[in-house]
């Protein structure tokens, strides 16, 4: 809390201008006192001891709980011989820089008080029927009060700013989760069914080649419509793009029916069932529902391929619920070790539209379900 010199506040690269101004301050109340109100020599001592003590506050860091103090006994002490009166603007400036540079605490404020009160215990003391001590708390309260008004809005400002930053840092970690999840709808989903054509097809090569022919032919078409998706998402987030190649509506709720041929072309006993009208659920949630689905149908075909699943859909005035159930036993168990991030995404996804998911096993197989308010 003590003084920072010409150095910059905190989180502030500016110097602190009023820690310019208080010394130049100091020396004019010195010398008008001096000139216009002269007395002896060691009342003008005691009032040039407490003018350094606030010039040596401004420069070096000293706490307030050692210089208040000697500025008060000065001040007070220079009034003694009924001269110097100019020289009570020191307690002004005291009550200024306790307020305006210190933090709120006890000592602070009693150290305040002090300052505030110092002109009626001078007068008490020294018994001066000329001076108006009453005046003279005023003048040292109003500056006490400018100095924490000022620094409340400083110390405002700072949060403010810590807060935007924040914020700001905030919204560059969920784009960043955001793209990871684009990346890994539009890239992951269709290396991974594509991968799973293209091992079919090692394996019957030679065997059925027209088989083969047939899972080459479906990874190509995956991976034609996986990079239509990536080119669509990839022209939205370009800045200034208005005149992209092509233009893409976003998925839906309604083209969860493409994404279950998909899967039944690639070997995946896969059944749809939809319940109410899709038409009505918004875009936004649309989309969130297609990736959801496309993320469950993905982990069936790699993890559970010889499994039945279900892909239900439920639309009503209330909620739209997504459901994709797969019984039967996956391929191999996963590795407990390795991070789930399609799960991770699709709860973000869920949670983005102020929905829930669900994902995890069950009696024979494996459940996603993910609700929407409508």
């Amino acid at each position: 809390m003590g003084g920072l010199g010409v150095r910059a506040r905190e989180g502030d690269d500016q110097p602190d201008v009023v820690r310019l101004v208080v010394p130049v301050l100091c020396g004019l109340v010195l010398v008008s006192a001096l000139v216009v109100d002269p007395a002896v020599w060691w009342a003008g001592l005691s009032l040039t001891v407490a003018a350094l003590a606030l010039m040596f506050w401004s420069w070096y860091d000293v706490p307030p709980e050692v210089v208040a103090p000697v500025v008060l006994v000065s001040t007070v002490a220079s009034q003694s011989t009924g001269a110097l009166e100019v020289g009570l603007f020191m307690l002004s400036i005291l009550g200024l820089a306790l307020t305006g540079w210190g933090e709120s605490r006890w000592t602070t404020w009693v150290l305040v008080g002090l300052t505030v009160t110092a002109p009626m215990l001078g007068w008490w003391l020294l018994q001066r029927a000329e001076f108006v001590p009453w005046i003279w708390t005023i003048g040292v309260a109003f500056p006490a009060a400018m100095g924490w008004a000022v620094h409340r809005q400083e110390v405002l400002v700072r949060e403010l700013t810590a807060a935007r930053h924040e914020l700001a840092e905030q919204a560059v970690r969920e784009e960043r989760r955001r793209v990871a999840r684009d990346v890994h709808d539009l890239v992951g989903h269709g290396l991974a069914a594509a991968m799973v054509q293209v091992t079919s097809a090692r394996h019957v090569l030679f065997r059925d080649p027209e088989a083969a022919d047939e899972a080459l032919a479906t990874a190509e078409r995956v991976g034609r419509a996986s990079m239509r998706e990536l080119r669509a998402t990839l022209s939205v987030l370009r800045d200034g793009d208005e005149g992209g190649q092509e233009s893409a509506s976003p998925p839906g709720a309604d083209d969860i029916s493409r994404l279950v041929e998909d899967a039944r072309s690639a070997g995946l006993d896969v059944t749809l069932l939809t319940e109410g009208d899709t038409a009505r659920v918004d875009p936004v949630v649309g989309v969130t529902l297609y990736r959801i689905a496309q993320e469950a149908l993905t982990n069936a075909t790699r993890h559970a391929p010889k499994a039945e699943t279900t892909v239900r859909i439920h639309v009503d005035d209330a909620v739209a619920v997504l459901e994709v159930a797969s019984l039967g036993q996956p391929a191999a168990e996963p590795d407990q070790r390795q991070p789930r991030y399609g799960i991770l995404g699709m709860r973000e996804r869920a949670e983005v539209v102020g929905g829930t998911l669900l994902a995890g096993p069950v009696e024979s197989g494996w459940l996603v379900r993910c609700e929407v308010p409508l």
